[in-house]
This record gives structure tokens, C-alpha cells and sequence, in this order.
């Protein structure tokens, strides 16, 4: 299966934007709608979007989940962060009655360690956690065995649970929000695709952008919120970006003898994950042999379903022998094959060229710090809730990664 975008392009309505976004699903939204709602920012906003359907974005494909069981403090902080703003979007929304609650489904992740070594990572990181104010506990395998009967924890020494703010939540509406609130606050959406930068004598600064439709925008701040296509458009301004689409694989069931009890976000030493999901269950992974595929390329892998993941889910949990597939559907990371966190902030040569991107698979939980990160640092010239900083180009200039343990 693979998606092409053969819809009419949209003009802008000027054109010279102080801030313009290559992108308009989760990242461009979010940006745009911290930096229209920064009090202390009143610049003009441009979000140019290849597909204003959606349909063949990482935002439409995601889980929804959020966790804060990281090896890292601010990632934890992040994800803390994105919590707080989803359980109270109605507020942060300025208590628009229009806005929906969105509740927090907090079945929580269970991490399951099958080795001494995986259960002394859990517990190192569970540490940082707790030192954040998270609500993560170590359990034996036979307080999970007491928790949940349903398991097989026969090769299992220790798990990892929160069931605090962690679980998964309806990411569209998120999504759904900050585009129309951003709209409402003076963003500037069209269906449109950038096709070229031109940057100054000295390659410093990107000055305008060409689009798809001919016209040439000048820009103060150029913002890469491109997802899955980030080289792409990073290329336009000569900067390469270690950042590839990767396939992952959701898969929606329906179970013969369905559990007696909600089942946590579980992540199997396998790799494979499975989840409570309305009145279904949703298992999901990495293909076998995880390399970079086309950017239109969202053809299933059968064989994954029938050869890898039932078989792991059935051994995990006897009760889902007898299961049946109701949906399916593939999905892309942002993948930085750098070091899998993102990458954030201006770029060291190209001095209006900010980065959002590479989240491989943290993005929606990520949005809400990463977007307002992004506000404060357009609008103050630094981060001010969060210290950002580590996410920052300069780290891959200096080879040196942000190890995060917790990666899925």
C-alpha cells in the first residue's frame, strides 16, 4: 500500500511570514499553536502542509500512548509535562467550553525483564522516575503473577508498572485542537508543499522558501516539522539530518476469552507490545529486520502477524490462543539513527533553521514540552520550563549521543 498526494495546492495569503513551519500535522501544530498563544509573540505564522488529508502522516498511525518510564530525567519531565497538558487541555485551552476532557487511560506500561541485567536497568531508571515524583514500581514476578493471573511470567524476573498518568489518550483530538485553536489565533494553514530554500551570499540564513505553486515566501524563522521526510526539507538548506522513515506495524484483535481485567501497556522482552484497546486489544513492532523504507511505503507484512506476534502474545498469555484480527495498519517513525531522541532547536550554521524532529516514536507524547520549548525559544532566544538544551544539533556535530535506555 502506498500514498500519493494529488490534491490542489493552496496559495498564501502574503508573502513574507515572520515564522514559517514545513509541516502541519502534530509538530506543526503544536509549534504554531504555543508560539499564537505566547502572549509575548505577535509575528505572522505560515504552516505549509503536503497533505492537508492527513492520511498519510505519522500523527493519523500513532498509538496515542504516553509513559514516563524513561532512563532520563527530562524525558520524564517531558512526558510529565505532556500529562498535565492533555488531563487539562479544556484550561490550557483558555477554558473554551468547545474543548473536550481528555482523559488519560492510565493502564500504565509494564515493562517485563527476562535477565538480571534488563531488571537492573528497570530498576536504575525506576530511581529517576521516583526522583521526578513518578508513580513507577518494581515488581517480582510473582506480584505481577498476584496483579495480573493472566500472564505466563515464567521466564520473567521483574517488571516495571505506573499506572500514574500513563497509559494512552485520543491523540487526534490533541492534534484536532491545536489546528483549529492555532487557525483561530491567526496561524495561517494551506495545502501547499515547499519545493526549494533560497538562503543568503553567506548559506546562513535561509531567506525564502519556493513553493509547489510557484510563489516565493520570505521567512525570519524557518521551522522543520517534516516528520518522516525531516532530511527532505533539511536538505533544501544544505544540512543533513540523520532522521529516516521506518516501518511499524499495529495490529487490532479481538480475543476468544477476553481478560477479566484491563491489560497494561506491555512490553514483552520479545519487543512486541500489547494493550487494552476499547473493547478490543492493539499489539504492535519493529519489523524483523529494521531498515529505512520509502517515504510513501505503507505496505503490511502479513507473515508479521501470523509468524511473529500472535505466536508471542499467545506465550505471554495463554488466553489469546483463540484471538482474531479486526484491523491493521502501518505506520512510520521519525527515526534518528543517531541516538533515537529528538532533535531540537536552531542549527549550528544555518542560524534561522529550527529543528523538530526524529522522535522515533515519542512524538505525540512528546508535543506539548517540545512545542512550547520551541515557543520560548523563538520568542525569548532560550528555553525557560524546560532546559531543551540536550536535544540539540550540536550533540551529533560532537558525536556524542543522548543515551535513553527506555527506547520501544
Amino acid at each position: 500500500m502506498t500514498f500519493s498526494t494529488h490534491l490542489p495546492t493552496h496559495s498564501p495569503t502574503m508573502s513574507s511570514y515572520d515564522v514559517v513551519i514545513v509541516g502541519g500535522a502534530m509538530y506543526g501544530s503544536s509549534v504554531s499553536w504555543f508560539l499564537a498563544d505566547n502572549p509575548d509573540f505577535n509575528g505572522s505564522i505560515l504552516v505549509v502542509e503536503r497533505d492537508p488529508s492527513y492520511m498519510a502522516c505519522s500523527t493519523v498511525h500513532t498509538n496515542s500512548c504516553i509513559r514516563q518510564q524513561f532512563s532520563r530525567e527530562i524525558n520524564v519531565r517531558i512526558s510529565q509535562f505532556g500529562a498535565d497538558f492533555v488531563k487539562n487541555l479544556r484550561q490550557y485551552m483558555g477554558e473554551d467550553v468547545r474543548v473536550p476532557n481528555l482523559p488519560i487511560h492510565s493502564y500504565g506500561y509494564l515493562y517485563l525483564a527476562d535477565s538480571e541485567a534488563f531488571s537492573s536497568v528497570l530498576k536504575e531508571s525506576q530511581q529517576v522516575q521516583a526522583a521526578c515524583g513518578a508513580g513507577t514500581k518494581i515488581l517480582s514476578a510473582q506480584d505481577i503473577k498476584h496483579d495480573y493471573p493472566f500472564y505466563n511470567v515464567k521466564d520473567i524476573v521483574s517488571g516495571s508498572h505506573n499506572r500514574i498518568d500513563e497509559g494512552y489518550f485520543d491523540g487526534g483530538t490533541l492534534f484536532e485542537w491545536w489546528r483549529r485553536s492555532a487557525k483561530e489565533k491567526g496561524v495561517e494553514f494551506v495545502g501547499n508543499e515547499v519545493v526549494s530554500m533560497q538562503r543568503n551570499n553567506q548559506g546562513s540564513r535561509v531567506e525564502s522558501v519556493t513553493l509547489k505553486s510557484g510563489e516565493v515566501v520570505s521567512c525570519g524563522t524557518i521551522i522543520n516539522a517534516s516528520g518522516p521526510r525531516a532530511v527532505l526539507t533539511s536538505r533544501m538548506a544544505g544540512i543533513e539530518l540523520p532522521v529516516e522513515p521506518r516501518k511499524r506495524f499495529t495490529f487490532i484483535f479481538d480475543a476468544g476469552q477476553p481478560l477479566d481485567r484491563d491489560l497494561p501497556l506491555t512490553i514483552d522482552p520479545t519487543g512486541v507490545h500489547m494493550r487494552t484497546d476499547g473493547q478490543y486489544y492493539l499489539a504492535g513492532c519493529a519489523p524483523d529486520v529494521d531498515l529505512a523504507v520509502d517515504y510513501d511505503d505503507y505496505e503490511p507484512d502479513h507473515n508479521i502477524w501470523q509468524e511473529k506476534v500472535w505466536p508471542i502474545i499467545a506465550n505471554r498469555i495463554p488466553q489469546f490462543e483463540a484471538i482474531k484480527l479486526v484491523n491493521s495498519w502501518v505506520g512510520h517513525y521519525a527515526f534518528n539513527t543517531f541516538d533515537q531522541n529528538a532533535i531540537l532547536g536552531y542549527h549550528s550554521q544555518v542560524e534561522n533553521f529550527i529543528l523538530v524532529n526524529g522522535f522515533s516514536g515519542h512524538g505525540l507524547q512528546q508535543s506539548p514540552a517540545m512545542g512550547r520549548g520551541i515557543s520560548e525559544l523563538i520568542t525569548y532566544g532560550e528555553y525557560r520550563a524546560l532546559d531543551l538544551s540536550p536535544f540539540s544539533f550540536d550533540r551529533i556535530q560532537r558525536n556524542e549521543p543522548f543515551n535513553e535506555k527506555a527506547i520501544i
